[in-house]
């Protein structure tokens, strides 16, 4: 774990970052997404994230970036201001591997230094792994929608869990 590092994304990690994503677009229900995001609307993503003032990190392994961590606006009304929804994923070969919540920590430590009162965090249900990995950092179940996804054939349900940084 040493050997992985933190830090902001900038726009050549678009590539990565699009990788990574995609492949929970087509293998998964995690995201609700269905067709690949390209690298352009990945930077485009990125550069809206960073136009908020709000954070977006990447971690990186000696050879490349393994996974990412941001948060957005919860909602685009002014009250809402102090309010953000995380999202985190790693490439598939190194979950359950500390990466993730070491990602998450760095990314609730950047919200806290912005002054954000409250961050969210959408789960696709189940997902085990999801739900653990909040729960260990402090988030608690606010919410539970029944079948609003459809995805593969199928509805799913999305929970959100939140917690002050």
């Amino acid at each position: 774990m040493k050997e992985i590092r933190i830090r902001p994304a900038v726009a050549a990690d678009c590539e990565a970052i699009a990788r990574i994503y995609n492949y929970y677009i087509r293998e998964t229900t995690i995201t609700f997404e269905e067709q690949e995001v390209m690298v352009p609307e990945m930077a485009a993503r990125l550069t809206e994230v960073s136009g908020a003032g709000l954070p977006w990190l990447v971690a990186e392994d000696p050879t490349s970036v393994i996974g990412y961590a941001y948060a957005s606006k919860w909602k685009g009304r002014c009250a809402y201001r102090f309010s953000a929804e995380s999202t985190v994923y790693l490439d598939p070969s190194r979950t359950q591997s500390g990466i993730g919540r070491r990602l998450y920590e760095a990314l609730l430590d950047a919200l806290r230094q912005k002054s954000i009162h409250v961050v969210m965090g959408g789960i696709a249900l189940p997902n085990d792994a999801s739900v653990r990995l909040h729960e260990r950092l402090g988030f608690e179940k606010v919410a539970h929608f029944r079948e609003v996804g459809f995805k593969f054939d199928r509805w799913i349900d999305v929970g959100y869990w939140q917690r002050s940084p």
